[in-house]
């Protein structure tokens, strides 16, 4: 085991990514709750990464590499640029057949790239594109084939709805960001825009 978060129990232990895994770990039902379909997905996350392009576009290049939280070393920039590279990781998987892990969905931009908000946005664009352009081309849209994780070999539609739900979570806590710059995020997220989604209770969890 090289990665958490991770559920042991004696000599054996299981990754806490999927939800069915640990219940099945445990000996406890399966999560009752109902994924969203991969067509649902698509929309959703295409919804969330505009979403974020606003909020980046509204960030004060002059706080760029604050802190997006008092006790974390990660910058606004760095975030910024993670919600979006959430989407080059997953589809460096599914397309490429890299493994995915941790570091991968947190390559940093190159040193001079990225450095504004809008920047970030205009990198969230090829992203939003390439996403689209995948899902219009893919023959198996019920995204059941398996790809390599750290946790093991996974659904692609599971990938799928955690990329979803990590970059909206990084966007509800950019959101959260500007306000405290005293700047009121343009088009928020509303209940509708996440429903169905797994995110945390809390927001910097």
């Amino acid at each position: 085991m090289r990665h958490g978060p991770v559920i042991a129990q004696g000599d054996k232990f299981v990754f806490a990514q999927n939800l069915r895994d640990v219940a099945k770990f445990l000996g406890l039902p399966a999560p009752n709750y109902q994924p969203l379909t991969p067509a649902q997905l698509v929309r959703k996350w295409v919804l969330v990464l505009r979403t974020a392009q606003r909020f980046m576009r509204q960030v004060p290049k002059e706080r760029m590499n604050e802190r997006m939280i008092y006790n974390r070393d990660r910058s606004i920039q760095l975030v910024g640029h993670h919600i979006f590279r959430l989407g080059e990781a997953f589809l460096e998987t599914t397309i490429d057949g890299a493994e995915y892990h941790k570091l991968l969905a947190s390559i940093p931009p190159l040193d001079g790239e990225c450095t504004t908000g809008g920047e970030i946005a205009s990198y969230g664009e090829t992203v939003i594109a390439r996403l689209q352009q995948w899902w219009d081309g893919l023959d198996d849209k019920s995204c059941q084939r398996k790809v390599s994780t750290y946790y093991g070999m996974q659904p692609i539609h599971l990938l799928f709805e955690r990329s979803t739900w990590h970059s909206a979570q990084h966007t509800r806590q950019m959101a959260v960001v500007l306000e405290r710059f005293g700047i009121a995020p343009d088009g928020p997220f509303t209940a509708a825009d996440l429903a169905g989604l797994p995110l945390p209770e809390g927001l910097w969890e």
